[in-house]
Formats: structure tokens, C-alpha cells, sequence
């Protein structure tokens, strides 16, 4: 099993969600983590991509570039990349790029994005939600698997006979679809051979089974082999020495934080309460201790049927470089080789 960090590139922010610090230094800290998972034998390190203050994600491919320069093996992907509201020429080209800076380590990851703010920044309409996805990933896929393109939809102008430049240094870029909870979008990753990324952000995942078992039932009917269908699964998580000092440095900024997310999408405060249940032994997170989380991490894969990837969703919560860094050497050191044991 493959594991690794995704990071929205964020910002340490005070009580009022406002960051601390320049954007520069934050900048510095990420690729410095980066490098640092690299040197700890960490798998993947995943970028995502949000238009908000509080991340500096807008242009995912630039900052997996400058990460590229500093680090030997870690694959470098996107988590998630907004294909709805891009261009998936460039996203490819963007991406192939990638492939060609790092010597062939560069993977994507596409969506929806859990945040809307893209569309009207890039003029687009949320009533063409799914259209706009469906469309775009179509071309996308088109142009990882041809180098000369004849295609035509409705929201991007025709392509004709169009060679598409650069191409990676692999075949063909590993193109994840990430994923939340809608049977459709299982079917569809299953149906079209894509490795599937999961992101379990509440509830006990062992509930996500029947999803999973949907992707690779769609998969196979489609003709697609066990092994071409790949399961990643993505969590919030976060490693200290013991599981109080895990919980109690990350769950003060993570209540900041998903309180004021919650504001905008009319939830209600969360509790400590809450977050403990979700933190259980079934729940979803893995905040604790080294042993505790390898432990979780492979009772997720059993209860979904064999996954192929976890990565830890940890910068979200208002951490500070150094809580991240220990994080992270831990994760190498400690619960690395704890799952690879088994």
C-alpha cells in the first residue's frame, strides 16, 4: 500500500480564519515538507486546488514543479484538480510538463472540487455541474491515451485532427477520480478504468463499501482487470507521539476551521463530541499515535475490499510547519513500516 499526505497549501490562521504570516514563508514551508516526505519514504504527495485566502492551491502544477526540483522519488499528484473549471488541454499539458520535470512522477487527481467558488471566478454556471465534468473528463482521457485529437462538445470549441504537446515521460499519466459519495461517479471511475480516490471526510468508512463494490463490479463489466482498479482512500489524519497530545494539538484548529466552513454551508458548530465519534475506532480519522493509526489504516483497507493508497488530510487545521514536519517523520518512521509488516 502506497501512503502519502494530501496538503491544501495552507495557511497557519488565527481564531478569526485569518493567515498568519506571509504567504511567501508558507510557500517555503510546504515545498520544505514536501522534500521532507520525500527523505522520510513517503509514496505521494498530493496538492489541491481552491480560489480562498485561506489556501494558496490556486495553481496546483507549479507548486508540485518547484517540488519536483527538490525531491528524487515521491510521485507528485493533484488532489483534487477542478476539471470542471478548467481547460483539459492545459490541464494535460500542465501535468505532462510535470512528467517531464520530475522524470515521470507526475499522477492527477480530478473532481468536482468540494467548494463552488471556481465557477463564477471562471465564469462558468453551477447548473452545468455534471455536464461541464462529464465533457472535460471525456477530452481528458482522450488526449492521455492519443497524441492527435479529433473530438467536439458543447463547452470547449472542436478539436481537429490536433496534435496535443508536450507528452510525459510515462505512457500515460495515472489519471485518479476523486470522489465523495454518489453512487454515480463510483460507476463511472469503475466503467471507464480509472483508479478511484475516495475521500472520507465524516461517517465510518467501512459504510463506503457498497460504493467500492459498485466501482469494481462497473469496472469489470466494462472488461477491466482486478489490478487496473486501484482504491485510494483519503482521510483527515494526523500522527504525535501519543493519541491526547494528537487529539489535543489538532482538534482546537480543526473545529476553527470546519465551524467556519460550516457557517457557509449551514451546518451546525461542531463539538468535541462529534469529533471523538469520528475519531473512534470506526470512525473515519486517524488522529492519534503511530501504532494506533497503522492499525486503523488497515482496518480501512479490510473493510473496503483492499485499498492501494491513503493519504493523510492534515494542514487544514490550522498547524504549524513544525507540528506538520513531526507529523510527517513520524508517518515514514513509525507507521510506515507498521502497515507494510501488515
Amino acid at each position: 500500500m502506497e501512503i502519502g499526505i494530501d496538503s491544501f497549501a495552507a495557511f497557519v490562521t488565527d481564531r478569526d480564519g485569518n493567515p498568519v504570516g506571509t504567504a511567501a514563508n508558507a510557500m517555503r514551508e510546504l515545498l520544505d515538507r514536501i522534500k521532507l516526505a520525500d527523505e522520510k519514504g513517503l509514496d505521494v504527495f498530493s496538492i489541491g486546488e481552491h480560489h480562498r485566502k485561506e489556501f494558496l492551491d490556486s495553481a496546483t502544477s507549479v507548486i508540485l514543479a518547484a517540488a519536483a526540483g527538490m525531491t528524487k522519488n515521491i510521485r507528485l499528484s493533484s488532489a483534487v484538480t477542478v476539471l470542471s473549471a478548467a481547460d483539459p488541454v492545459r490541464v494535460f499539458q500542465q501535468f505532462a510538463t510535470l512528467d517531464l520535470v520530475s522524470n515521470g512522477r507526475a499522477e492527477m487527481v480530478v473532481g468536482r472540487g468540494s467548494f463552488t467558488e471556481a465557477f463564477p471566478l471562471f465564469g462558468l454556471r453551477l447548473e452545468d455541474y455534471d455536464k461541464l465534468f462529464i465533457e472535460k473528463l471525456g477530452l481528458l482521457i482522450q488526449i492521455n491515451e492519443q497524441e492527435k485529437v479529433t473530438w467536439s462538445g458543447k463547452f470547449r470549441p472542436a478539436l481537429e485532427n490536433q496534435q496535443i504537446f508536450p507528452r510525459p515521460v510515462q505512457k500515460q499519466l495515472p489519471i485518479w477520480l476523486g470522489v465523495g459519495g454518489t453512487p454515480g461517479s463510483f460507476a463511472r471511475a469503475g466503467s471507464l478504468g480509472l483508479p478511484l480516490m475516495v475521500a472520507v471526510i465524516g461517517g465510518e468508512t467501512h459504510r463506503f463499501r457498497p460504493l467500492v463494490d459498485l466501482y469494481r463490479e462497473a469496472g469489470a463489466k466494462a472488461g477491466f482487470s482486478p489490478d487496473q482498479l486501484k482504491v485510494g482512500l483519503h482521510s483527515f489524519g494526523f500522527v504525535a507521539k501519543t493519541r491526547e497530545e494528537a487529539v489535543e494539538t489538532y482538534f482546537p484548529g480543526y473545529q476553527l476551521a470546519m465551524t467556519r466552513i460550516g457557517r457557509e454551508r449551514g451546518w451546525g458548530p461542531i463539538t468535541r463530541e462529534s469529533f471523538d465519534a469520528q475519531n473512534s475506532t470506526h470512525g473515519a480519522y486517524l488522529i492519534s499515535e503511530p501504532e494506533e493509526v497503522a492499525e486503523k489504516i488497515l482496518r480501512h483497507s479490510e473493510a473496503l475490499g483492499g485499498i492501494d493508497r491513503f493519504t493523510f488530510q492534515m494542514d487544514s487545521a490550522g498547524l504549524s510547519h513544525k507540528q506538520l514536519s513531526e507529523s510527517i517523520t513520524l508517518i515514514g518512521e513509525e507507521v510506515i513500516p507498521r502497515v507494510r509488516k501488515g
